[in-house]
């Protein structure tokens, strides 16, 4: 029962980084699309400057549950996915960086070297992630040991590939979101027109990475086998997820940009969720023997250590909820010119 309780925490708490770092990232990627001069551009900061590193805090927290209550997973995961790991790592890093630096000296150069960072190390996480979910989704080449046989290009099949972009789309779309409710003028309508064409990207990529998943991985086989995922997953997260779709292109003709970025990230988590919830009781299918996948069970801390675990989630949790609520109620309001007057992001 615990290991069910930690495998519903650990997707959780994924689908909450997704859905909160996702708009950064998302932002990051639109940046040159969007942001015609400098004064734009540092709007762009602005927008996810306040939130961007408290958001990763999730990212941290995800992977910290991974190593406390499921280790083995943990070692398998960071051993199996490393070159795309330490990538994705980089990525962040320089992402960070570029929000700290770029301000430092009036020089256009220097600025242009800190926004191509930003913009790719954006890409880069947002493609990696839905690459490597993607990937697990499919079943990783793990042996009877843990040990994974194979290299970063194979992680760069075809059906890691569609999960990249899925994940690239869906936080760009996110970002966009984001970016229309907390401007104004040419920018947000710049944000306004590619949110609805980025959602028929969406659109299209869902629909494409749902078909391969079908055939590329077992999470269809998986639902059908256990009854009570039939009943619950099958018939609610889905029809939430599609659900929430459709209503953030509604929310986005009307222009009430709050809600189509509740809708947006209700999507995430709801995608997010659907996937994990297909792989229960496997944290990491092996595709060469599924005698081989790392499971809840075998992976798993020992009772005393996921209950002392539990509690401490319960306590802490809901504070850093509570912490970044109240930041976002903070900033919740749109940026002004005033906001520009140093280059700092926030």
């Amino acid at each position: 029962m615990l290991e069910s309780i930690w495998f519903f925490l650990w997707g959780l708490l994924w689908a909450i980084y997704f859905m909160l770092d996702g708009f950064d990232l998302g932002l990051g990627t639109l940046m040159p699309f969007v942001a015609r001069d400098d004064m734009e551009k540092r709007t762009v900061y602005r927008a996810m400057g306040p939130f961007w590193d408290g958001n990763e805090v999730w990212l941290i927290t995800a992977g910290g549950v991974t190593f406390a209550a499921f280790p083995l997973a943990y070692a398998v995961m960071f051993s199996s996915l490393y070159s795309a790991l330490m990538l994705l790592l980089f990525a962040l890093i320089f992402r960070g960086v570029a929000m700290e630096f770029r301000g430092q000296i009036h020089h256009e150069k220097w600025k242009k070297v800190w926004d191509y960072s930003l913009t790719a190390g954006s890409f880069l996480a947002a493609l990696l992630l839905g690459v490597a979910f993607a990937n697990i989704f499919q079943g990783i080449p793990i042996d009877e040991k843990g040990v994974y046989q194979g290299s970063l290009i194979t992680l760069l099949n075809p059906y890691g590939l569609l999960g990249g972009v899925l994940f690239v789309v869906m936080f760009a779309l996110h970002g966009c979101i984001w970016l229309a409710l907390k401007t104004e003028g040419p920018l947000h309508d710049r944000a306004t027109t590619l949110a609805s064409r980025l959602w028929t990207a969406l659109l299209a990529a869902a629909v494409i990475f749902l078909a391969a998943t079908w055939f590329a991985t077992r999470l269809y086989d998986n639902y059908l086998e256990n009854p009570l995922f039939f009943v619950v997953p099958i018939l609610l997260i889905p029809i939430i997820a599609v659900s929430a779709l459709v209503m953030t292109r509604v929310y986005i003709s009307r222009t009430r940009w709050w809600e189509a970025w509740f809708a947006s990230s209700l999507f995430i988590v709801g995608t997010t969720l659907f996937g994990v919830a297909g792989l229960y009781p496997h944290l990491l299918p092996s595709s060469i023997n599924p005698a081989y996948s790392v499971t809840i069970h075998n992976a798993a801390s020992s009772p005393l250590t996921l209950k002392i675990m539990l509690g401490v989630a319960l306590t802490v949790i809901p504070v850093v909820i509570a912490y970044q609520a109240w930041v976002y109620h903070f900033f919740k309001d749109k940026i002004q010119p005033s906001d520009l007057a140093h280059d700092e992001g926030y």
